[in-house]
């Protein structure tokens, strides 16, 4: 069952390269955090209770109420990652996949990596296909990356961020540059006893 979340903070993105995470195969990936009053928040839990209510049938209330005691569905609170920065009263869902998702502007042009568009503290729409599991594996109720719009530029969240214009101050050089390098560049010794070989 298909969501779409609106306006929602970009973390931990992997929207361009596959990435191995822990032991399993290598997937596209991102985590998407929103404020606990938020209208994901109603749209996933409605999901969730729909796609476990079709895998489980009338079992579907106990299994559901076991699944959120031992936080195996794909809404969490984010105070089981308050270690890391933004997530603190807040909730997220993390969504994965091996095909690459969509990837678009906020006009619906395609992006790639290099346009830096995209970053960990971002606000994008995303798109994610919940679905339930309960194989060798366990019972879970997981979401699915299916695509991510960018909407509007966010505060860098750690490890997103790059070196601006103002971190750097103008050079001003004392006299002429040969100076810095002791003579003019390309400039050969004339005492070449010193070299071992």
């Amino acid at each position: 069952m298909k969501v779409k979340l609106s306006n929602v903070r970009l973390a931990f993105p992997n929207l361009f390269e596959a990435k191995q995470i822990q032991d399993s195969d290598a997937k596209f990936s991102a985590a998407f955090i929103f404020g606990q009053d938020h209208g994901a928040v109603t749209a996933l839990k409605k999901a969730m209770q729909t796609v476990a209510k079709e895998k489980w049938g009338e079992k579907a209330p106990a299994v559901y109420k076991q699944l959120q005691a031992q936080d195996r569905l794909a809404l969490h609170d984010g105070v089981t990652k308050s270690q890391y920065e933004g997530y603190d009263g807040r909730m997220f869902i993390n969504a994965t996949n091996s095909l690459r998702p969509t990837v678009l502007d906020r006009d619906k042009t395609p992006l790639v990596a290099t346009d830096g568009r995209l970053y960990a503290g971002c606000f994008v729409n995303a798109v994610v296909e919940l679905w339930a599991m309960d194989n060798k594996f366990g019972k879970r109720v997981n979401a699915s990356l299916m695509g991510v719009q960018f909407f509007a530029d966010g505060d860098r969240l750690a490890g997103g961020a790059v070196a601006s214009e103002d971190d750097f101050e103008p050079i001003d050089l004392p006299g002429d540059e040969d100076d810095i390098f002791g003579g003019e560049v390309g400039e050969a010794d004339d005492d070449d006893d010193d070299i071992p070989f």
